[in-house]
């Protein structure tokens, strides 16, 4: 009878034990979703296809784990346990290239190499930094380095570094998200209007 008291003791300790862990944090995911030119083309910049390669970054920034830094401390970069892009920011940030270019009738037409097709032109691109940044007036950076070259003759016509930092309304990283988002229309819209100067 004994052995049977110590044996239900045992196993209200261990419930109790178990109620009493703290319930862990959950993931949380976020898309970046640009808003799109404010106005198109009238007709294409470009005559033909350009192909938008998948984006380069370095191995933190292009991971799905949101990355951070210490307003004063840029050179060090943090990553969260519990956000994460909902695609790997090369391929999340290329496919909205894709539709924001699209949408502002740069070229005839623009895909991505799964297209297979024989690009007129080539568009490049590297993430430098694309992180949120954790201060007193916290903000989120996007800077990316656009080129286009053409395919026919290997000439570069356009290569330039262009980054923007946006205030966030808040330190949550929702907020950074979202100005995350306006900075790389922004970046975009500038793109264009480099393009459209040549």
């Amino acid at each position: 009878m004994k052995k049977i008291f110590r044996s239900l003791a045992l196993v209200s300790v261990v419930s109790l034990a178990a109620c009493a862990q703290p319930e862990l944090p959950k993931d949380h995911y976020y898309r970046l979703q640009v808003q799109g030119p404010d106005k198109a083309m009238n007709e294409p910049l470009f005559k033909g296809t350009i192909e938008v390669e998948r984006f380069l970054a370095d191995g933190l920034t292009a991971g799905r784990p949101i990355v951070y830094s210490e307003a004063g401390s840029e050179h060090q970069l943090l990553e969260y346990h519990y956000h994460f892009w909902t695609e790997p920011p090369v391929v999340m940030l290329r496919d909205q290239l894709i539709d924001f270019l699209r949408a502002a009738k740069v070229s005839d037409m623009i895909v991505s190499p799964e297209m297979r097709s024989r690009p007129d032109y080539r568009l490049t691109a590297k993430i430098k930094r694309l992180e949120k940044i954790v201060g007193p007036k916290p903000s989120a950076i996007a800077e990316l380095q656009l080129g286009l070259q053409d395919e026919q003759n290997g000439e570069i016509i356009h290569l330039a570094n262009y980054r923007v930092e946006v205030g966030a309304q808040s330190a949550t990283v929702g907020d950074a998200v979202i100005a995350m988002n306006k900075a790389l229309n922004e970046i975009y819209s500038r793109f264009v209007a480099s393009l459209g100067k040549l």
